[in-house]
């Protein structure tokens, strides 16, 4: 049976991607909560650890910010390699090289804040409602585009909404 693990208040896992989200970096807090060695993950894609429960429209939505060269914020549930889960607050950033280019992404999770997985969770329970009713090749779009338009009725954007689940207020 799997199980939930949670992260320690001043646990970080840090990962490092290539532009593809080939791992090219975890740090040694990964490698324990996770269960994968570093030769397990690296070369490997990131998505290694993404949890089947997770919308792929979240995912859409991380890769169009960061490849628009912006930091991304989320809730993310992971999955380990004996199949336990974690919820994480994550942060991606663009790592540059000296000239400015994008060169790959940084990822630093921290624990989620306890309040805020029931309502993130709903808002995923709908998405994937959503993908499941759009053809494969659409899902993302469509999740996406429910949340977006959730978000407009609730007279925020994503970002702001997200931040404030972190930091326990509500809308």
């Amino acid at each position: 049976m799997a199980n939930e693990l949670q992260l320690a208040e001043d646990e970080l896992i840090v990962s490092r991607t290539d532009l593809q989200g080939t791992i090219t970096y975890c740090n040694r807090v990964f490698m324990r909560i996770t269960g994968y060695s570093a030769a397990d993950v690296l070369g490997r894609p990131h998505s290694v650890v993404r949890h089947p429960g997770m919308p792929r429209g979240v995912f859409r939505l991380m890769w169009e910010t960061i490849e628009q060269g912006n930091e991304y914020y989320g809730f993310i549930r992971n999955r380990t390699s004996s199949d336990d889960s974690y919820w994480c607050f994550i942060v991606v950033t663009p790592d540059r090289d000296p000239n400015g280019r994008r060169r790959g992404y940084f990822a630093v999770q921290r624990r989620a804040r306890s309040e805020a997985i029931g309502p993130i969770s709903r808002i995923y329970d709908q998405m994937l409602a959503v993908e499941r009713r759009s053809g494969r090749a659409e899902a993302p779009a469509a999740s996406l585009r429910w949340l977006r338009q959730h978000l407009a009725e609730q007279n925020t954007e994503y970002e702001p909404f997200i931040i404030m689940l972190q930091q326990g207020e509500t809308i």
